[in-house]
C-alpha cells in the first residue's frame, strides 16, 4: 500500500514522540508499504522567528508570511527540521531523502488569493511525483518539506496539511494520516468524533466548533478524499504506534474523515 504521513508539532519536537513516529513508518516500510512522509514546523519556525526579532501573525490557521519571512521558513523548515526527520529514520536504519517541493520541480506553488493579503504563501499547483517514485524503487523514504517553488521563481510556504493532500493525491495513495498535538477533531460536545463526514465540516466551521489550525487540515482531508484518496485519518502522535494497523485491523483512537 502507498501512505503519506503527515508530522508536525509534538512529533517533531518532542524526542520521544518523534521516535514512535519514525519507528512506526519504518515498520510500515519493512511491511513493504511504500511511505512518503511531510512534514510541517511550525512550532520551530515561531521560535526561529522570535529569535530574530519578528512576531509571528496568523489569519484563519495560515501564517502571514513576508519576504524575510519565507527566507526563514526555507532555512528552517528545508534546512533544520527536514534534515532532523532524514537523520531521525536514518537512525533506524531506514534510508531517507530530504527535500522540498522546489527540489526536481515535484511540487509548483503559485500565490494564494486571500483578503487580506498573506504575502509569499502558496496553494500547490502542479506535481510530478516521478521523484517519490525514484526514492520508493530504492526503498527508500522521501522526506519533504512545506516549501514550494513557483513558476515566478520564488519560494512559496505552504501550509503543510495542504502539501501532505496534493502529495497524497499525487501519488495515489491509499491512506494519508496526519499525525497531530491533539486526539482528533472534537464535536459541538468537546469530545471526539470517530468518525466525521465532509459534509459536516462546513458547517461546524461556521459554528465555530473547529477553527484556527483544524481548519486547512480539515479542508486538506476533503480536498484529498475528492480527488481519489481512500482513507484518511486524524490521528494523536501518541498513537503512531498504531499506524501500521491502520488498515489491517479496528483503530480506537483519532479521528476517520470520510466522503460520506
Amino acid at each position: 500500500m502507498k501512505y503519506v504521513v503527515k508530522l508536525g508539532g509534538a512529533g517533531l519536537e518532542n524526542p520521544a514522540l518523534l521516535d514512535s513516529c519514525t519507528r512506526a513508518i519504518t515498520e510500515l516500510v519493512r511491511d513493504g508499504n511504500q511511505v512518503a512522509v511531510v512534514h510541517g514546523g511550525g512550532v520551530q519556525l515561531t521560535r526561529t522567528l522570535k529569535a530574530l526579532g519578528k512576531q509571528s501573525e496568523f489569519i484563519g490557521g495560515l501564517r502571514v508570511t513576508d519576504a524575510e519571512t519565507r527566507d526563514v521558513a526555507l532555512m528552517v523548515l528545508a534546512g533544520l527540521v527536514n534534515k532532523g526527520l532524514v537523520a531521525a529514520l536514518g537512525a533506524l536504519g531506514q534510508p531517507a531523502v530530504g527535500f522540498s517541493g522546489g527540489d526536481g520541480l515535484v511540487f509548483r506553488a503559485r500565490k494564494k488569493r486571500t483578503t487580506p493579503d498573506l504575502g509569499f504563501v502558496g496553494e500547490i499547483a502542479a506535481s510530478d511525483p516521478r521523484w517519490l517514485d525514484a526514492i520508493w524503487q530504492l526503498n527508500g523514504v522521501p522526506v519533504l518539506s512545506s516549501m514550494a517553488l513557483g513558476f515566478d521563481g520564488e519560494y512559496y510556504n505552504v501550509n503543510a496539511d495542504e502539501m501532505a493532500a496534493a502529495c497524497a493525491i499525487a501519488c495515489h495513495a491509499d491512506a494519508l494520516v496526519f499525525l497531530t498535538d491533539v486526539p482528533g477533531v472534537r464535536g459541538s460536545n468537546g469530545e471526539v468524533l470517530r468518525w466525521l463526514s465532509i459534509d459536516q465540516i462546513s458547517e461546524m466551521a461556521k459554528s465555530a466548533v473547529i477553527s484556527g489550525g483544524m481548519l486547512p487540515k480539515l479542508s486538506a482531508c476533503r480536498e484529498a478524499l475528492l480527488n481519489g484518496v481512500k482513507r484518511v485519518r486524524i490521528l494523536p502522535a501518541e498513537a503512531a504506534d498504531s499506524l501500521p494497523d491502520l488498515c489491517s485491523s479496528r483503530v480506537a483512537h483519532g479521528t476517520e474523515v470520510m466522503v460520506a
